[in-house]
């Protein structure tokens, strides 16, 4: 599993023209990428490390700091361009395996007390976000 934390100071993601998702303070946007050998283990690291990263402001985490959290499905963290021009996706798993598991790392940090704002996975999404920072870091589990 990979993830994308991105600090921003506002986010939204459209899908065909509504807002399905928003953040409209500061927080984190996590793009979620799953692989075929994934599962709870995985799903329980990284939510772990998105909540408890020290990267907001004042070297806080967003459990430290009441942060919201905008999650979205990304199964282009796992393209392969090594060869060629054209990417492939053999190595992102299958929306019916990586969808329970996005949803899962959802579950998992709303358990830790953070609001949580999501995408639609499988949709053709615009995600808007203003990076605060800018601040990325690439999470693997």
């Amino acid at each position: 599993m990979r993830a994308v934390v991105q600090r921003v100071s506002r986010a939204s993601v459209t899908v065909d023209g509504e807002v399905v998702g928003q953040i409209d303070e500061p927080g984190l946007v996590v793009l979620v990428g799953v692989t075929h050998e994934d599962g709870a283990d995985q799903v329980a690291l990284i939510a772990r490390k998105v909540a408890e990263l020290r990267i907001l402001r004042e070297e806080r985490s967003a459990v430290d700091a009441g942060a919201p959290v905008l999650v979205v499905s990304q199964f282009t963290l796992y393209a392969d361009t090594r060869k060629g021009r054209r990417p492939t996706w053999n190595a992102a798993a299958p929306g019916p395996v990586a969808e329970p598991l996005v949803d899962a790392v959802v579950a998992d940090l709303r358990a830790r007390g953070l609001r949580v704002e999501t995408g639609a996975f499988g949709a053709d999404m615009a995600v808007e976000l203003v990076n605060d920072g800018p601040t990325t870091i690439l999470l693997e589990a």
